[in-house]
C-alpha cells in the first residue's frame, strides 16, 4: 500500500451520478481517486449539515477536494470544516454575486419553490435544467449521468444553490470554468483557470484537459 499517494474526492453536479468522472484518469503511482454520490438529505437540513454528513465518507487526511457545478458549492462547504491539501471547483461559483441574474431572479421571487421537480425525473428536461443543453440526440447518455431524480433531493439540492449565501471567495479555492457555459456564464465570474470551449458539462467532453492539467495544479 502506498502511503504517499495522494487522494481525491470527487463530487459530481446536481442530479449527476459518479460516473460523470469516468474519464477523469490520473498517474496511479501518484494518486487515488474516490467518487462521492449525493444522499437524501433529511428534512429541512441546511447546506452546512449536508456536507458534515458528506464528510464522513473522506477517509484519508489532507486530501483533495473537487465539486463540479452544484457539487462545487458543497465542496466549498465541506472545506470549512476539514483540512484539504486542494481544493477545487469546476463549472461552478465561488460566491453569491457570481450566480446569474435568473438564479438571482429565482432567489429574490422565491419561485424556485413552484418549479415542477416532479417532471425532472423526465430525463431530457432534467439535463436541460443540470446540464444547461436539449439533449435530445443524446438522451441514452445522459441517462446514465443523470440517475439522482428523488423529488425531495431536487427540491432541496436547488434551493441550497439559488440561496447560497457566500459573500467572499475562500482564499484556498482554485477555480476551473470553461468559457462557453450557458448555466454559469463566465462573464459573470472572478478570477479562475478559463478552458477554451469548455461547456458546462466539460468534465466530460474536456477530460483531457483535467487528465493533463490536474497534476500539475495539485502538485503545483
Amino acid at each position: 500500500m502506498n502511503h504517499d499517494l495522494i487522494h481525491i474526492y470527487l463530487m459530481p453536479g446536481m442530479a449527476a451520478n459518479p460516473s460523470i468522472f469516468d474519464n477523469l484518469s490520473l498517474p496511479l503511482d501518484q494518486f487515488q481517486l474516490h467518487k462521492l454520490h449525493w444522499i437524501t438529505p433529511l428534512d429541512n437540513e441546511t447546506l452546512k449539515d449536508y456536507a458534515l454528513r458528506i464528510i464522513k465518507d473522506i477517509k484519508h487526511e489532507n486530501s483533495v477536494l473537487l465539486g463540479v457545478s452544484f457539487g462545487g458549492v458543497l465542496v466549498q462547504e465541506m472545506s470549512k470544516h476539514i483540512k484539504l491539501r486542494k481544493l477545487f471547483v469546476v463549472s461552478s461559483v465561488k460566491t453569491k454575486q457570481e450566480m446569474p441574474r435568473r438564479l438571482k431572479v429565482l432567489r429574490a421571487t422565491k419561485a424556485y419553490k413552484l418549479l415542477p421537480t416532479q417532471l425532472l425525473a423526465n430525463v431530457d428536461l432534467l439535463a436541460k435544467f443540470a446540464f444547461g443543453e436539449t439533449v435530445t440526440k443524446r438522451v441514452e447518455l445522459y441517462k446514465k449521468y443523470l440517475s439522482v431524480t428523488d423529488k425531495k433531493y431536487l427540491d432541496w439540492a436547488i434551493e441550497q444553490m439559488v440561496c447560497w449565501d457566500q459573500e467572499e471567495p475562500l482564499p484556498e479555492v482554485i477555480h476551473i470554468h470553461g468559457d462557453s457555459d450557458l448555466v454559469f456564464p463566465h462573464h459573470y465570474l472572478g478570477d479562475c483557470i478559463t478552458v477554451k470551449g469548455g461547456t458546462h458539462i466539460m468534465i466530460l467532453n474536456k477530460y483531457k484537459w483535467f487528465n493533463e492539467n490536474l497534476p500539475k495544479l495539485i502538485l503545483g
